[in-house]
C-alpha cells in the first residue's frame, strides 16, 4: 500500500498528466460555444500557420503520434474546417485550413484568450513563467 500511495505523490509522468487532464478541461470548456476541443483549436493553429503542410510534418511539429493525429483531424475535415489533400508522395497526405476553419479559428480565439488569461491569473503572474520554463525544461528532459 505505501508503494502506491508513493508512486500517486512522485511519479512526474502522472502529476503531469493529471496537470494536462485539468487543463484541457478548462480550455475545453471555455472554448464549448464554438464548439471545438482544446486540441482541435491546437490543430487549426498549426494548420493555418501554412499554407500548406503534411500530416507527418504536423505531428512532428505538435510531438503527437501521427495516429492520433490523423484521429483528431476526422472531425475537423468532416466540418470542414480543414481540408486533407490526395495522397502525394510517400503516402503523404497535406492539410489546409478552409474558409470555414479560419472563420472557426477567428470565433475561438477570444474564447482562448479568456481561458489563457483566467489561469494566468489564477497562478499569478511570476508561477506562471515558473510553470513555463518548467514544462519547457521537461519536455527536453524526457
Amino acid at each position: 500500500m505505501k508503494t502506491e500511495h508513493l508512486y500517486v505523490e512522485s511519479c512526474a509522468c502522472h502529476k503531469v498528466r493529471m496537470a494536462a487532464r485539468a487543463v484541457t478541461r478548462a480550455y475545453d470548456d471555455a472554448l464549448r460555444p464554438v464548439r471545438l476541443r482544446a486540441t482541435q483549436l491546437a490543430v487549426l493553429v498549426a494548420v493555418g500557420n501554412d499554407i500548406s503542410i503534411s500530416i507527418a510534418a504536423l505531428a512532428k511539429l505538435m510531438e503527437m503520434d501521427r495516429t492520433t493525429l490523423t484521429r483528431n483531424l476526422r472531425p475537423l475535415a468532416k466540418e470542414g474546417l480543414i481540408a486533407v489533400g490526395p495522397e502525394g508522395w510517400r503516402r503523404s497526405r497535406t492539410l489546409e485550413i478552409t474558409k470555414r476553419g479560419q472563420a472557426r479559428l477567428g470565433e475561438a480565439l477570444p474564447y482562448w484568450e479568456q481561458a489563457q488569461a483566467s489561469l494566468r491569473r489564477k497562478l499569478g503572474e511570476q508561477n506562471w513563467g515558473r510553470v513555463h520554463y518548467c514544462l519547457d525544461q521537461l519536455i527536453r528532459a524526457a
